[in-house]
């Protein structure tokens, strides 16, 4: 039999799941590319003012490591997309992740590969299927951004060009996931591990944006996200990037073909210790079980971020290089000076990492339900286990998950911090400024407990909350929501440490709200059947 027979059916298998989802995310990415435009368009209206602000973000390596480079000072539309080109690429990228690993991992560990296997679909299909989605998807984005973008007065060729950067990283962390999804015996572990690639690339595309002229610069060239970025939409637009992205992935994309001949069907080749014939008495817990599930996944997780807080914390030190001219020093000055600015810098940051260990957080507790659907947790719920033991088992994984993953960013990004500068005293600011995060990211860890356990169908609400408290921060002061609206967000009610003065009422409110949605999940499920809603 064709080993990629099948591959047509098995599209529109994925696309037909996809139907919310894949357009839920695009018309997120392009919301935001189009009204990050829009908002700066008005701001800058001379050219004399744009290279004014462009030099001046050039000047700050903290910034240039967060966003990239503006490489046409003169153009309006590299400076107003400069933010969306480097931390928008981050979340283009994990849909990538997402989407491969869904379709291809994700479905032998729930045993639906095997009975569709067992159908006229040849060996490769599923692989090919996943990647075929993701392409489409990203070659959709292409188009949709670049409309968005000409559409609120940005030039075409710039902005297609943009388009396509977003959608050369896309499809080159489809190919990373492509790998992972054959590494790995589940679909957490392929996750983690392509988000721990994805955490590597980001600080090689920094190290080589923030090196002088003489240095390495050259490192950006190995990272798919600095490959977007070398697009230089708006700035000359480098077409040619798009060979080498597309190169990559057929590179990439071979290798996980070969490697998907090599393996068992549900099985990965970086296979799993067998473990003792009985259990170690620590082991003997709902809560032990659901560690040895997620620890892989975490340790991915916490490998990426402690990398990349590292280097964000280093350059945290010469913000100061922002403002150069007398009148800019002024102005510097009566903000609070370096030490104002710096602390602004590290609260953007620690609010971006508070974001992304959400993120794990809703991925940890969405693992009650991948458990049931698989029929692994009836089984478990059959001994002396109660219902509640084994949900709070995994829920206590994805609220000490995220919090030892803030924990870790703030250790990183203080030590590093505190070493530039030589003040040992910034690393407790730091460190208690990524805690304050921690609140916020049990909001969404009780949004999915809450939708598991009253309704676990829909515990995708977890991302469609994660997505909309982050279209909020973003894109409610450019449309100027009341302020009401935008205190929905967890993330709103977090002070900004380090710099502000630490208000704990909200922190404590949003505890209770927390804790009152993991309550409504507990007794949601202690009410509902097994495993069928």
């Amino acid at each position: 039999m064709n080993t990629f027979a099948g591959t047509g059916a098995l599209v529109r298998l994925a696309l037909r799941r996809d139907r919310i989802m894949i357009p839920v995310w695009l018309a997120v990415f392009v919301g935001m590319a189009a009204s990050s435009a829009a908002a700066t368009v008005g701001l800058y209206p001379t050219v004399t003012e744009r290279v004014q602000a462009a030099d001046s973000f050039n000047r700050a390596q903290s910034l240039v490591a967060l966003y990239g480079r503006v490489y046409d000072p003169t153009s309006l539309g590299a400076l107003s997309m400069i933010k969306l080109g480097g931390t928008g690429a981050i979340f283009v990228a994990v849909l990538a992740v997402i989407i491969v690993v869904r379709h291809t991992r994700a479905e032998e560990e729930a045993g639906r590969q095997e009975l569709v296997g067992a159908t006229v679909v040849g060996r490769r299909a599923p692989l090919t299927a996943a990647l075929l989605v993701a392409a489409g998807t990203y070659a959709l984005l292409a188009v949709l951004t670049a409309l968005g973008l000409i559409a609120v007065g940005l030039p075409s060729d710039g902005s297609l060009a943009f388009g396509l950067a977003w959608a050369g990283v896309g499809i080159a962390f489809a190919a990373i996931a492509a790998v992972t999804a054959q590494l790995t015996s589940n679909a957490r572990a392929a996750i983690g591990l392509g988000v721990a690639v994805l955490g590597v690339v980001y600080v090689l595309r920094a190290v080589g944006d923030t090196a002088s002229p003489g240095g390495p610069r050259w490192v950006t060239w190995l990272s798919p996200i600095g490959w977007g970025q070398q697009f230089r939409p708006y700035a000359g637009n480098r077409w040619w990037v798009l060979l080498i992205t597309l190169g990559f992935a057929a590179v990439v994309t071979a290798g996980a073909y070969a490697l998907v001949a090599r393996r068992d069907l549900g099985a990965g080749l970086l296979p799993d210790r067998l473990g003792p014939a009985s259990a170690a008495p620590g082991l003997r817990s709902p809560l032990a079980l659901a560690w040895r599930e997620h620890r892989a996944t975490l340790l991915s997780w916490a490998a990426g971020l402690g990398l990349m807080s590292l280097v964000l914390g280093n350059l945290a030190s010469n913000i100061g290089g922002f403002f150069s001219s007398p009148q800019a020093r002024d102005i510097f000055a009566r903000l609070g000076g370096a030490k104002g600015l710096t602390d602004a810098y590290l609260a953007a940051v620690l609010g971006i990492v508070g974001v992304v260990a959400s993120a794990y957080g809703v991925q940890a507790a969405m693992r009650l339900r991948a458990e049931e659907t698989a029929q692994r947790a009836e089984p478990l719920l059959a001994t002396a286990t109660s219902r509640t033991r084994w949900l709070l088992s995994h829920t206590a994984i994805a609220v000490l998950g995220t919090a030892a993953l803030m924990l870790l960013t703030g250790l990183a990004a203080g030590l590093s911090f505190a070493a530039a500068v030589g003040d040992a005293g910034q690393a407790p600011r730091v460190i208690a400024a990524a805690l304050v995060q921690v609140p916020a990211t049990w909001v969404l860890v009780g949004v999915v407990v809450a939708a598991f356990g009253l309704a676990p169908r829909f515990v995708a609400v977890g991302w469609a909350a994660l997505v909309g408290f982050v279209l909020l921060g973003e894109l409610g002061p450019l449309f100027r929501l009341n302020h009401w609206i935008m205190d929905l967000s967890p993330y709103a009610q977090v002070p900004r440490l380090p710099g502000d003065a630490l208000r704990a009422l909200p922190l404590v409110w949003l505890l209770v709200v927390a804790v009152a949605l993991a309550a409504a999940g507990v007794a949601g499920l202690r009410r509902r059947d097994i495993p069928v809603a």
